[in-house]
């Protein structure tokens, strides 16, 4: 990754770890899994951004979560999930679901399809306080909805009305820019990430490409330019 005095840091697309599984390519913005790295284990209450493709018909098997609240956003194909709850949904491009982990939960998330790859990504954020009762939730948006506009999903922000509500002080949105331009507004000491899923954009003068973000701290304004899918987070720092 290359510093700015800007506060800008840039991560290209092969700075990421990445892991070949076969069935599973994944990219893994900060630590996770089999990737350690104790200077970059998070920014701010982002604890995970990983990138995953997944063959037709594979996926991740029932598994435990707990203390964590976790979105993943499709991008293309279609995602099926299962949980100890009694959920179960299928969530198509344009989509998230969203598992608020709190005591403790299992799931399961497979390719829903038998013919063609899922791409997504998946997103954890610590949330404000652990023990919090688990939930589960999906919802559907349209490209039109987020089309040359910052579309907010998830929110936890008592100043920001979303269509998910998430357990802790931040919110996520999205954006499709069919050449067009974008700008967000960050608050005094939040700590902002970018990441282009799709595309070619420019962000704040820095030229991006699919698999590239950025994150931000102490810049106001930013402004996205260009071509492609994007998502963008909006959360605070962690207690020292």
């Amino acid at each position: 990754m290359s510093t700015k005095a800007s506060s800008l840091i840039v991560q290209r697309s092969a700075e990421r770890y990445h892991g070949d599984h076969g069935w599973l390519s994944t990219y893994h913005s900060f630590s996770f899994a089999d990737y350690f790295d104790p200077n970059n284990s998070n920014w701010g209450a982002l604890r995970v951004f990983n990138e995953d493709r997944v063959l037709a018909g594979k996926g991740f098997g029932t598994h435990p979560h707990r203390d964590m609240e976790i979105i993943t956003y499709v991008i293309d194909g279609e995602l099926e999930h299962r949980d100890s709850m009694g959920n179960h949904g299928v969530v198509k491009p344009g989509g998230i679901q969203y598992l608020s982990a709190g005591t403790g939960i299992t799931h399961s998330e497979f390719n829903h399809s038998k013919d063609t790859d899922v791409h997504f990504v998946q997103m954890w954020v610590l949330p404000r306080s652990p023990g919090l009762k688990p939930n589960y939730g999906q919802r559907q948006f349209e490209r039109p909805d987020r089309l040359n506009n910052w579309l907010t999903v998830a929110s936890g922000q008592t100043d920001i009305i979303a269509p998910v509500a998430i357990l802790q002080d931040a919110s996520m949105h999205v954006a499709r820019l069919e050449d067009g331009d974008v700008t967000y507004r960050y608050g005094e000491g939040r700590f902002g990430f970018i990441f282009v899923a799709t595309g070619d954009v420019e962000i704040n003068g820095e030229k991006l490409n699919a698999g590239d973000s950025v994150r931000v701290h102490g810049i106001e304004t930013v402004t996205v330019k260009g071509h492609g899918e994007l998502v963008l987070w909006d959360v605070p720092g962690l207690p020292a």
